[in-house]
């Protein structure tokens, strides 16, 4: 029997022999493969796989992808998780119509029965899951805090007892840009204290999930091409 890394091996081939395309949608928009939601299709949507299942991320596990997008990491976790175990959620529709339409069909995986739902409202409840592991990969870049508490009030609800939650974000690391915009490498993102791309300093989440019985470990560095940060949330041990 093939090894989980002879597979993914395997897997991997097959999408850096795919062509990126357009596709026409059933809804009548045009999708462009792989250049959607900042592009790196391959790079970011390994990174945030690999990262995970170095992590603990086992096949038996269950998956909720805050901002999964058009699934350029959710076609590996489909790929790797048990039939059912992805759950998804985006605010776009167009994208999530491309994942089901264009996506999950190139890569062979629309029989693993990923569940998409479209909200804006992070209301995780709709999956009617608790979930081992919650990842959302550059959502709090686009997102003010109180959204940001909005999405940890709802995760704290949806994760099991010993659940994890990783999110990135852009750092500042000295609160010297609270009212400027600062750059960050690599990549050369400009990001701004009160517009989209935001960026934050780590303390700022330490009090957010202070609000909502979570609690907050800082990771940094882990590899990502344009700078963001990681950060794990996690329910407070019972003594």
């Amino acid at each position: 029997m093939p090894s989980i890394g002879d597979i993914y091996k395997r897997f991997r081939q097959r999408l850096e022999g795919k062509e990126r395309a357009t596709y026409r949608l059933s809804s009548g928009e045009t999708y462009f493969s792989g250049k959607r939601v900042g592009g790196m299709w391959d790079e970011i949507g390994e990174l945030q796989f690999n990262f995970l299942v170095k992590n603990g991320l086992k096949p038996r596990h269950k998956l909720l992808d805050i901002g999964c997008g058009s699934l350029r990491g959710g076609v590996h976790f489909v790929r790797y998780l048990e039939s059912g175990n992805y759950y998804g959620m985006d605010r776009d529709e167009m994208l999530l119509n491309a994942a089901r339409e264009v996506e999950l069909p190139r890569y062979g995986l629309s029989g693993k029965a990923a569940s998409l739902v479209r909200r804006d409202d992070f209301d995780f409840s709709v999956f009617g899951a608790e979930f081992d592991y919650a990842l959302a990969q550059s959502v709090f870049t686009h997102l003010p805090w109180n959204s940001i508490m909005r999405c940890l009030v709802n995760v704290e609800r949806a994760l099991q007892k010993d659940g994890r939650f990783y999110a990135t974000f852009f750092e500042d690391k000295n609160g010297g840009c609270r009212i400027a915009p600062m750059t960050h490498a690599p990549g050369g993102v400009e990001t701004y204290p009160d517009k989209d791309p935001f960026h934050y300093e780590f303390g700022v989440f330490e009090e957010l999930s202070a609000r909502v019985s979570l609690e907050v470990e800082y990771i940094g560095e882990w590899g990502h091409p344009r700078g963001q940060m990681m950060m794990v949330f996690t329910r407070p041990a019972r003594g």
